[in-house]
């Protein structure tokens, strides 16, 4: 044992119903098989920290790796998008300056054009305050809100509970192969995003989620109310 060591965690809270019941929510939209008129997105958003280089880096060679110096400048932050049809292995990325309750509703108007035939979008998604339909409202006329709000179902996970939706897969994909470096401008950070959804989406990369409803049931019994007979 190290006692002295310790990690931060997402611990769920226990006995509780309205964890459950938004969870089994969650995991019944994930048994649905593919159906274009009703395609399953789950949506989330990060911050990106821009950094830029003080010295130019060694590159690499023979038997050595490229050396970046340790000091960096920051340059600001940018915020980044991510939308994913699992089943379908498609994925959306935008980034924006902001995080705002307009640059939500401008991303999830980016959404609905590229299905204009799908009836009504599902969309997994945080119950962050700018992911409701109230953005909508603020961002467009409204009938233009409506009609937007009309395309959309919107499925909440549970709080505490952000590891249920599957887009943070696609984001912790996406900071590996394409972020994990200095990037200095938000120009530079869309190109590179952009080459990497489109690479990924040519693949067809799909999230193989297998845990279940019935998995919940046995391996987080504890955090179903008790009930007493």
């Amino acid at each position: 044992m190290q006692p002295w060591k310790h990690q931060e965690w997402i611990i769920p809270p226990e006995h509780n119903g309205s964890f459950v019941a938004h969870m089994e929510r969650v995991l019944d939209i994930y048994k649905r098989p593919l159906n274009p008129l009703y395609p399953v997105f789950c949506m989330d958003e990060s911050p990106k920290q821009l950094i830029a280089e003080t010295r130019n880096a060694v590159p690499a060679s023979p038997g050595q790796p490229a050396r970046y110096d340790y000091e960096y400048r920051r340059c600001g932050t940018c915020n980044i998008f991510l939308a994913s049809e699992p089943l379908a292995g498609k994925r959306m990325v935008k980034i924006t300056e902001h995080r705002t309750k307009q640059d939500w509703a401008l991303f999830l108007q980016d959404i609905a054009e590229q299905y204009p035939e799908a009836e009504r979008i599902v969309l997994v998604m945080d119950n962050l305050n700018t992911h409701t339909p109230g953005s909508f409202y603020e961002t467009y006329s409204p009938e233009t809100a409506k009609t937007l709000w009309d395309r959309f179902e919107f499925i909440y996970t549970p709080k505490r509970g952000s590891w249920l939706n599957m887009a943070e897969i696609e984001l912790s994909v996406l900071t590996r192969q394409c972020l994990s470096r200095r990037i200095e401008t938000i120009e530079e950070a869309r190109m590179e995003v952009k080459a990497w959804e489109n690479a990924r989406n040519n693949k067809n990369a799909k999230v193989n989620w297998q845990f279940t409803t019935e998995d919940a049931r046995m391996k987080l019994a504890r955090l179903y109310p008790t009930i007493e007979c």
